[in-house]
Formats: structure tokens, sequence, C-alpha cells
């Protein structure tokens, strides 16, 4: 073996060993999380490998930067293999991919050459993006903005000092009067550069090989320098990511993770320490690639509050570090090791501003679980240090004693039913339905008339339902996201109780927050129903004809998507279908609509706080934008009696009472005819 050969593995074994090395020190950081079994449904997560990352469909929902992800993406992996068989060749000269067949390995070289100019001109409109455009995004401190530059230039000059060796191979050939071999011809971009030494600088044979030794050895001494950086900056996402999309939760991320309240040898319940953490909560914050897409949807960082979701997970991961590095040490008495989570390293307004509408765990191309993590922190402070924000202890004594959150009693539960023609499950329960009311329908005033109206076209349509009453309790939904899992707990199995007895096995809910916690939470209680929200059985009912919509409204509509009816249950369609069947009603979109709706801010328990910190209050943020559509509406519907009530208030207090706000089912029992 060469000295050159002999230096080259050398090196490439230190920087393998190192790289390695760090890997595992970071894994060992990891390995103090809590045990999650993450290895079932194997079809579904490579289904998400396929999606997210070799196609990397959330990039595309900003095109232009998505494009330029992806070609960096494709090109990292296509190339790879060129490096691989440069590095080797270094080390053996005569190994070469040729065995693959000439046509095999033309075509490689042309992939080579390909990427090569592509993922130069993909960086050339990274660079362009972060220090022309400087969208709002891509903010970050100063480590982490030159960390992203360096990371870029690297990457640039590999694909330049790769092309500077590919051409000048090919001018020495050139020089030396050899012929070009066939898969030669394949390097369109080499070959156009070739000219470049003998003939701009004049360069003799032997001056060209000295080209290409230069270019040569800087090429691989950076890919082994990038190697030993990667464990250091923030695209350690390139060796992460790929675990962190397969063992996203993927379907099961609408539900909570329920906590053995009853566990003897539980210490603590929630997440008071970055141990708390499930070794793939603490993944997460290794995967971020700091892109700041959860910040552009979230709406506490949109209206300047605490919480911003990338800062969220950036501050995790560096407290891990600092612990990890400490313990690795065995050093206890360091003062991060005492450093207490929720009040010292996060923050408690950052933990109650969460609203969970989980767009920030959508807009994720990494597929980061954001809003467990807070919930957990939430556990932690409301069962282990008794903390809330001041408004919610009321709230937690209202479903202790009512099992409402409005604090009235039982008795007035079914008020809203009385002189209609409703018929209870305890005088009718073999219905075929229960139509579950919830809370707000039953006790306040405005929603009251969803469940009037409800009634109204169930009866119409011919549907065989009954309610509960007086014996309905509260789902837990709300008081399990603001932290209180023993209350949560007591609820669910208390209200599972009442359904049991009456042998219901379906289900309409008109509130997403019932539907979401009834459809996907009760089942690890017990409770396995089929549930339905109001807008998927009317629209079924119109569907079928068992409904008709003929009185015009004429009402310009802009549908509000609830956050846990479409993130987190994917019902986008059925609200949509049923405006547009109403006569008379022209439909306008909001700009953040869908996957991309904008919280109406009442989520997580926030309906139940008041919005102190920020520039603005997340309603009025999403009231003005109804305002600036093009089309201003006469209407905003929705199908969930938050939103109603959050939409109602800010159209209030931004002075634009002369927009209305209905539920879907309102503007359907407007326009429904009924059957004398």
């Amino acid at each position: 073996m060469s000295a050159p050969s002999l230096l080259l593995l050398v090196v490439t074994v230190l920087s393998f060993g190192f790289f390695a090395w760090h890997v595992y020190r970071l894994w060992t950081y990891i390995r103090v999380g809590a045990p999650d079994s993450r290895f079932n449904k194997i079809p579904q997560r490579l289904k998400g490998i396929i999606v997210h990352i070799l196609l990397q469909k959330r990039m595309f929902k900003d095109f232009w930067p998505g494009a330029m992800h992806l070609t960096i993406f494709w090109g990292f992996v296509i190339l790879t293999i060129g490096t691989l068989e440069i590095l080797i060749q270094g080390i053996s000269p005569s190994f070469s991919l040729l065995f693959i067949g000439e046509k095999a390995y033309s075509a490689f070289v042309f992939s080579q050459e390909f990427f090569n100019v592509a993922v130069t001109l993909a960086i050339l409109y990274a660079y362009y993006r972060r220090l022309i455009l400087k969208p709002e995004r891509l903010r970050n401190d100063l480590h982490g903005s030159l960390d992203a530059l360096f990371i870029l230039f690297l990457i640039l000059y590999l694909m330049i000092s790769n092309l500077g060796a590919n051409s000048a191979n090919l001018a020495e050939k050139v020089a030396a009067g050899e012929a070009w071999a066939n898969f030669d011809q394949w390097c369109f971009a080499s070959r156009l550069l070739a000219p470049v030494y003998s003939q701009t600088l004049s360069l003799d044979a032997a001056s060209i090989h000295q080209a290409f030794v230069f270019w040569w050895w800087s090429h691989i001494l950076v890919i082994l320098g990038f190697l030993c950086y990667l464990p250091f900056s923030k695209h350690l996402h390139i060796i992460v990511f790929l675990p962190n999309v397969f063992f996203t939760r993927g379907e099961d991320r609408n539900r909570l993770r329920t906590l053995n309240l009853e566990d003897e040898k539980a210490e603590s319940f929630g997440a008071g320490k970055i141990e708390d953490f499930t070794w793939k909560q603490l993944l997460d914050s290794y995967a971020c690639t700091e892109c700041g897409r959860c910040n552009t949807f979230c709406p506490t960082y949109t209206t300047d509050k605490p919480l911003q979701p990338k800062k969220l997970i950036l501050d995790l991961r560096d407290h891990l570090l600092e612990k990890g590095k400490a313990r690795n040490k065995g050093d206890m008495d360091e003062p991060v090791m005492k450093r207490d989570l929720v009040t010292e390293i996060i923050g408690e307004d950052v933990i109650w501003d969460c609203t969970t509408c989980m767009a920030c765990v959508e807009s994720c191309p990494i597929l980061i679980e954001h809003v467990d993590k807070i919930v957990d922190m939430r556990r932690n402070l409301v069962l282990m240090h008794g903390k809330s924000e001041p408004e919610v202890l009321k709230v937690f004594n209202n479903w202790e004693t009512h099992s409402n959150p409005w604090g009235i009693g039982y008795a007035e539960r079914a008020a809203w039913a009385e002189g209609l023609p409703v018929k209870f499950a305890k005088e009718h329960p073999d219905a075929e339905f229960l139509y579950y009311v919830g809370c707000a329908a039953s006790f306040d005033k405005r929603n009251q008339s969803i469940a009037r109206a409800m009634v109204k076209i169930l009866n119409e349509a011919g549907v065989d339902f009954a309610i509960l009453g007086k014996e309905e309790r509260c789902n837990g939904e709300t008081a399990r996201r603001l932290g209180n899992e023993y209350l949560a707990q007591n609820m669910i199995r208390e209200n599972i109780e009442v359904l049991e007895r009456y042998r219901v096995r379906k289900v309409i809910t008109t509130c997403p927050h019932c539907f979401n916690t009834l459809k996907n939470e009760y089942p690890e209680f017990g409770g396995n129903y089929e549930v339905f929200h109001h807008t998927e059985i009317i629209a079924k009912l119109i569907e079928e004809g068992k409904i008709a919509l003929e009185k015009p409204l004429e009402e310009i509509v802009a549908y509000h998507d609830s956050c846990y009816l479409g993130r987190y249950n994917q019902v986008y369609d059925a609200p949509r279908e049923i405006i547009s069947r109403i006569p008379g009603i022209q439909v306008v979109e909001f700009e953040r609509s869908r996957a991309k709706g904008f919280c109406c801010g009442a989520g997580g328990g926030r309906m139940w706080m008041e919005e102190k910190r920020g520039s603005s209050r997340i309603n009025v943020e999403r009231v003005n934008e109804a305002t600036s559509l093009s089309r201003k509406p006469d209407t905003i519907a929705s199908a969930c009696p938050f939103c109603l009530i959050m939409m109602e208030d800010g159209t209030k207090v931004t002075n634009n009472t002369d927009i209305s706000t209905k539920d879907i089912s309102e503007l359907v029992a407007e326009s429904m005819r009924v059957t004398e």
C-alpha cells in the first residue's frame, strides 16, 4: 500500500471512529428516557419512510423550498455512492464500480454529474433565501445562522471539488493523449469545464495532475470533516430523520399517551425532568432541522406569545445535551442536574400557552411530536406541583362537582330539550344512535341552538336516536389536556359506565373534542363505540335524500376548520360538502384552511383561560383573516362549539358584528324543508 493510500486509510478510520463515538454518546443521552414501544404497525411505518423521506411530501407545502430540499436530499443519497467509490479508490486504486456493467456505470456517471449541478443550484438558492429573502421562519440565533451557512458552504464546496476533480481528470487524459472512456462521454458538466485547465489556464499535463490531486484530496477531507462535524451540528437530522420518521406515532397522534396512575413504583407523573420523557420524545429533539415551519403555523408564535415550537424543541435538546455531558462525567452536583425542567428550562407560560391544535406536528417535515411533550409537562405541573393557570382551578372544581366546566347542576343538563320531540336513553335504551350532546351544547346558551338544530335534522331524517339527559357526563377531554390526568380518567370511567349501561354502540357528537376523545381515546379504557361527528351524519343524510335543503340563504360563508375535526381526524370534506349543497350560499376559503387551518384559540383548555400574553388574541387574528378576504364573508361557519364561541367573541372585539357566526347544523336547519 502506498503512503498516500495508507494515510487516507488512517484518516478515514479515525474520522469514522470519531463520528461513531459521538453518535454513541448522543445515543447514551436519550437512553435515559422512559420506554416507548414503537415497533408495531411496520407496514405503515415503512409507508411513512416513502412518503415523508423519499418523497418529502410535507416539504412541498412550500413548493420551491421543498424542491430545493428534495434536490439536496437525493443529491446526498446519489452522490454518497460516488463518494464511497472515490474513497475506496484512494485506499485501493484498482477498485471501480464498473463491475455493474458499462451501461449501468454510464448511467451512474451521468447521475453524479446531474446531481453535482442540481445540488449546486439548490445551494445557491438556499443562500439566496437565507441572505436575501430572509423568511421569518428561518430567523435564528447567531450560532444557528452561522451553522446553517457553514453547512451550506461545505455542501457547495463538495459539489465544486467533485466537478473540479472530474474535469481535471478529463483534461489530464487529453493532455496525455489518452482517449476518453465511453462512460466519460456522460460527464456533461465536467466536459464543459475540462478545457479551462489547458486552454484558459494553459497548464501542462503535470500541472493538471496536481490540480486533480488538490481537488480530490480537498473533496475527501471536507467529506470526512463534515462527517466529524455532524454530531455537533443542526444537520444531525441527516442521520436521525429516518429513525424519527419510522418511529412516529402516525395515525395514533390524535390520542394522548395514558398514564398508569396506579403504578406504585412511579415516583412522579408527567415530565418534570428530561428523563421523564420517552426515548422517542428525546430523539425528536435531535431530529429538528430548525426550518421553522412549526412556528409559521403556530397560533401562539403568530400572536407573539412565549411558546415558540421550534425554540421549545431546541431548548429541550440543549438541556438534554448539557445534562447528558454532566451525567457521563459522573458529576451529579453540576448545577444543570438540579435545574427544574418545567419552571426553569421551559417556563410555565410556555407550557400553558399551547392550544394543542397540532399545527406544529402537521407542518413538521420530520414528524416531531410537540403536543405530547407539552401535555406531559402540564401533567407534572398539575399532578406533582398542584400548579395551573388561576382560572383553571375553578374549572377543575366544576368538573369534580358537576361534571361540566360551567359548574351548572346535573338537573339542568337537558333543559335545552324541553318541549322538543327528544327521547331519553332511559326510556328508549335500544335507540340506534346516542346523541352525545356534550357540555357546551347542554349549558352554553349560544350552543344550545346547535343541539336544537340537530334534533330538528335527525327527526326530519327519521334517525332513531336518544340522549342521556341528566345522566350524561363530561367526557374528560379538556381536563386531560389541561394536565389533570387523574380527574380526566375518573370522568372517562364514569362516562363509560353510563354508556355501557345502555349498551351504546353508535354515537353522534356535535363537538370535535367529544368526537376525538370518544373515538380515539376511550377504546384504551374499554369504551369501544362507532363515533360520528354531526357533519359526517348530516352529509350522509343529504346524500341519501333524507333531508332536503330548499330555502336559499343568500350568504357568503367562510368555513373555519376545527383543529380537532380537521388535523386530528382528517374530516375536511364533509362540512364543505354540506355548505355547498345549501342553495344561495357562496363559499369562500380562509387563506389558512384544511391542514393549514388556523386555530380559534380555545383548544387544550385555553377556552377556560384568560389570554393575557402576546400582541393579540388568537381568535382576533382569525377574524381579521376573515375580514381581509377578497370577498368579506357574511357568516363564519364552524363545526365546533368552542370555535363558535371564539369566532363570535372575535367579531365583537374587532367590531365586525355584521359578520354572523353559525354552526353548520344551524345553516342546514335554516335551509331545510320540514315535513309537516
